[in-house]
């Protein structure tokens, strides 16, 4: 659901369905910005974005997380991560695309467009 809303919004997607399938598509090609779940299979969206960082490939790219009502990150946990903004479901499509677009705008480095798995699409006019 989350990846439609984004393209129909202009962002190119790419999806890993496990913690560890995105953690291999960022290392391949680094993103603009990474969108995960706290709690993913085969290895935690805290545990991937720790990874991330920690990876100079992929330090630099800015990870928003998704969470259950009520979680909370501990500021310890943040700050062995790149994580800018997190996300308590459910919430609304608006507010999710602000967030994004804030975090895409701000991060926004010139790159090869082959390198960027969601960056916004340009047409040319």
């Amino acid at each position: 659901m989350i990846a439609a809303k984004l393209t129909g919004n202009g962002l190119s997607v790419k999806q890993g369905r496990t913690g560890a399938e995105g953690l291999a598509l960022a290392l391949e090609r680094p993103p603009t910005l990474i969108i995960t779940d706290l709690q993913m299979p085969l290895m935690s969206g805290l545990e991937m974005a720790q990874r991330l960082k920690a990876n100079p490939i992929t330090a630099h790219v800015p990870v928003l997380m998704l969470t259950a009502r009520g979680y909370t990150l501990t500021p310890g946990e943040l700050a062995l991560t790149n994580i800018r903004e997190v996300v308590a479901k459910p919430f609304g499509v608006k507010q999710l695309m602000e967030r994004v677009a804030s975090l895409v705008s701000a991060n926004a480095l010139p790159a090869l467009p082959h390198t960027n798995l969601a960056q916004p699409i340009r047409n040319a006019a």
